[in-house]
């Protein structure tokens, strides 16, 4: 079955929001893998808005599956990866003045600075992988990065306002995973999924991992984080291409 990692960073902005000690994201996260996670992920950010150093250390020690850290390509997110490494990095594009990451990442543009980045972790030990738009030249230059896993960015799909412009977003993912499962890339997908979306991307070969936050976060306000974690990982099983 496709692989469901659960991104707890929403709980961290809501305990910001009032600078208080909790909700904690790292009891979220303990109880989201209770409750069927394959995996945690955060995004520790330049401006430390929600996910703060101490959440992940703690991620690391407590997990039972892996944590997935989501982070931008800086000197000082590296030398922090190196130092505390996780099972896994995404590599993700990041401005201060967005709410969420609002697409991919340029590897074309920043191939000779990100090809160093990802050798470097890979060194380490760490996965390595691209948070990329679904293009062909991106899925390439990923490739020749060095990286083994893409991350495609489903947020132009998710946001789409018409059955027509969806079902384009839709075709591209669909090329774009299998170009870069041609490639020898291993696939996972995120961004803007929730309960009326996942089912087509879910359907997509050669998908292996979806990393959703901001849906189940919503709907265990009202269902409760088991509930959330347990319905979307049965609609990825339902719907799922393996």
């Amino acid at each position: 079955m496709i692989k469901l990692g659960v991104n707890v960073d929403h709980i961290a902005t809501l305990r910001e929001a009032r600078g208080e000690r909790y909700p904690d994201p790292v009891a979220w996260a303990l109880e989201a893998e209770r409750s069927g996670a394959d995996s945690i992920t955060v995004h520790l950010r330049e401006d430390r808005r929600h996910i703060q150093e101490r959440d992940v250390l703690a991620l690391l020690e407590m997990t039972q599956t892996r944590v997935n850290l989501e982070m931008a390509a800086t000197p000082a997110m590296i030398a922090w990866a190196l130092a505390h490494p996780p099972a896994d990095c995404c590599l993700v594009p990041e401005k201060r003045e967005e709410l969420t990451t609002e697409g991919g990442l340029d590897v074309v543009s920043h191939a000779e600075r990100l090809r160093e980045v990802v050798q470097t972790l890979i060194q380490a030990g760490i996965e390595v992988s691209l948070f990329i738009d679904p293009l062909e030249r991106q899925i390439r230059a990923a490739k020749g990065c060095g990286a083994r896993v893409v991350e495609l960015h489903t947020g132009r799909f998710a946001e789409a306002r018409d059955r027509h412009e969806r079902e384009g977003h839709l075709e591209a993912l669909r090329q774009g995973a299998g170009l870069a499962h041609e490639l020898g890339l291993r696939v996972h997908a995120g961004h803007g999924l929730h309960y009326h979306n996942v089912m087509a991307v879910a359907a997509i070969a050669p998908i292996v991992e979806l990393n959703i936050g901001h849906a189940i976060v919503s709907r265990a306000v009202f269902t409760g984080l088991g509930e959330a974690v347990g319905t979307m990982k049965a609609l990825i099983r339902t719907h799922s291409w393996k």
